[in-house]
């Protein structure tokens, strides 16, 4: 075989949103590990900070955007960009799902890792993908189901997403009332940020994954459910009509979900120090989370049943009421709280666009930031 017949292999030309959080670290990780089949075209954060600056260097990246500079539209050009191939939003919040709608609308390969995109745009994002594999569920629980349901021709009978049950798990409703940010901020598994720690804490965070599933896999909400287990070596799990589970083991790290995403349907591994999983001794076990202890689920459970405006409420309530508690202005047990009155006090009619449902979420910001003042204030 001569030099003329070896054809070489084109690499895959990846953007990533969100590149100097956690799970953007994650997929960069998998990236540099496998620089002979990645190349990293773009990246994008926040703002122009000095990390950003150092991994644009370092991977010799075409393009750098900061939305605090480009604003919106820098993001939907990198993520509709013809000379992408793959983009990863792995960014929190709202800001990138105009770009999410453009790399989508585009053809782009999409791995999501941002809640909110689906939560509160799911009506305006979900019919805009174009083939199959195309979006590809990039947090771990939900990774885990989108690769058991592949292959199968039946449609789930219920889907299980799985939680560590957090740092206080075992803790009485009392006890719940004294945890102070010091103390949540340390979770048993994870490193995050401060956000999401704290929404595992009172586990808003898997409420607010079970609405994610329930739209990214067109599920009804009594098909979708949440299981606790301790160790986070099971990320999901699938029940089928037939009575048989499915479900996903893994070492918690999240290169193991960006790679499934970057390389599918191929695998690689993730990186040289990642590490396989210990199966000998190892006990599995699973417990139903306590709605009582942690009522974040049961507001959960409610807006997949009422939809409308419910779940940018949720969102935006959630939002506050974590900033308000890292601020030491609330309990930890008013999070839910706060969530809760917010909800309850919502007569908004569903919203009709994606311009509406941001007005909702909006809305629930001011009303839970009214709500957290009158907790906060004299007694």
């Amino acid at each position: 075989m001569t030099s003329q017949d070896v054809k070489l292999k084109k690499k895959k030309r990846v953007a990533v949103i969100g590149a100097t959080g956690s799970v953007g670290s994650s997929v960069l990780s998998v990236c540099r590990a496998h620089a002979d089949e990645i190349e990293v075209w773009g990246l994008a954060a926040r703002t122009p900070s000095e990390k950003l600056k150092s991994l644009a260097a370092e991977f010799g990246v075409k393009r750098v955007c900061a939305f605090d500079e480009c604003g919106a539209s820098g993001l939907a050009d990198l993520a509709e960009s013809p000379e992408v191939d793959h983009v990863v939003f792995a960014s929190s919040g709202t800001a990138a799902i105009p770009a999410l709608q453009r790399a989508l609308k585009a053809g782009r390969e999409v791995s999501l890792a941002n809640k909110e995109s689906i939560v509160v745009a799911g009506p305006w994002v979900m019919p805009l993908i174009t083939g199959p594999d195309q979006l590809r569920p990039l947090d771990s629980e939900h990774n885990a189901v989108w690769q058991c349901l592949h292959g199968e021709e039946s449609s789930p009978a219920r889907i299980y997403l799985t939680a560590s049950g957090g740092p206080f798990r075992s803790w009485t409703s009392e006890q719940l009332r004294t945890v102070t940010p010091e103390m949540a901020l340390r979770h048993p598994v994870w490193a995050m940020g401060a956000k999401i720690t704290i929404d595992s804490a009172t586990l808003m965070n898997k409420g607010i994954e079970l609405i994610e599933a329930m739209f990214l896999f067109g599920l009804e909400p009594y098909q979708v459910d949440a299981l606790i287990s301790p160790g986070s070596f099971v990320h999901g799990l699938v029940e089928f009509e037939d009575g048989s589970v499915k479900m996903l083991a893994a070492t918690p790290d999240m290169r193991l979900p960006a790679a499934s995403c970057l390389f599918w349907p191929g695998r690689r591994y993730p990186a040289p120090d990642f590490e396989p999983p210990l199966l000998a001794p190892r006990t599995l076990s699973f417990e139903a989370p306590d709605e009582n202890r942690f009522p974040a689920m049961r507001l959960a459970r409610y807006v997949m049943r009422e939809k409308g405006p419910y779940p940018s409420v949720l969102v935006g309530a959630d939002e506050v009421a974590v900033a308000a508690f890292l601020e030491a202005k609330i309990g930890f047990t008013d999070i839910a709280a706060v969530v809760e009155e917010t909800l309850n006090s919502c007569v908004l009619s569903s919203p009709r666009s994606l311009d509406e449902a941001l007005d909702v979420l909006d809305w629930a910001r001011r009303r839970a930031g009214d709500v957290c003042a009158a907790r906060s204030g004299p007694k």
